[in-house]
């Protein structure tokens, strides 16, 4: 389906984890471990054959269930290599509550702006990011797919072109979405080649 994406450099094909019990009533899922709902299964399932005929030189997941799940259905489980630093924002005393809730105690807070309480930092997200960044570049090795999280993922992006983790609150980004990262004329030249295509 996105073989027309595919150039002579590297492309890093981003997916959103498939829709859970807390994705449909907006409660932060940073670190607690819930699993995907049958219609995130069914959609999870559905990448298989949107990905299908790309050639993936390596296959990363956060470790959490979400993640994993969506990778395994997808049909990557046999190559999914496990990588720590895609796990979702840690939201400390957000966890579990709406941005409702988080704002009758914090008016106007923006995660990308004000990190968590008692979670992570503005500063330790966009050392995370970065440090995950820095080793794919240093890899190299040609597309790679990775599984993750809503937050994480749109505050890869913003780092991926060089933009503040303020910025990843520009990125909309669905359950089950894919995304594509790449270059334009060269690796000094980091672009989006497409943003949360849902079908």
């Amino acid at each position: 389906m996105f073989d027309n994406m595919n150039t002579a450099m590297p492309q890093l094909y981003l997916v959103r984890h498939g829709e859970t019990a807390w994705s449909i009533s907006g409660q932060h899922t940073g670190r607690t471990d819930i699993d995907l709902t049958k219609n995130g299964e069914d959609h999870a399932k559905q990448l298989d054959q949107r990905l299908r005929g790309i050639k993936f030189e390596a296959v990363y997941s956060s470790s959490l269930i979400r993640a994993r799940r969506t990778c395994e259905l997808a049909g990557f489980g046999s190559v999914m290599q496990i990588e720590p630093d895609l796990m979702e924002w840690n939201y400390g005393e957000y966890e579990g509550l709406t941005k409702a809730e988080i704002r009758q105690k914090c008016p106007n807070w923006i995660v990308f702006r004000d990190g968590c309480l008692g979670g992570e930092s503005v500063l330790a997200i966009k050392e995370r990011v970065d440090r995950l960044i820095l080793s794919l570049r240093k890899n190299n090795i040609g597309n790679t797919l990775l599984f993750s999280h809503g937050h994480f993922l749109r505050v890869f992006a913003a780092r991926w072109l060089n933009l503040s983790v303020g910025d990843g609150g520009l990125f909309d980004l669905s359950p089950t979405s894919v995304s594509i990262l790449g270059y334009e004329h060269n690796l000094n030249q980091p672009v989006i080649k497409l943003w949360n295509q849902i079908t």
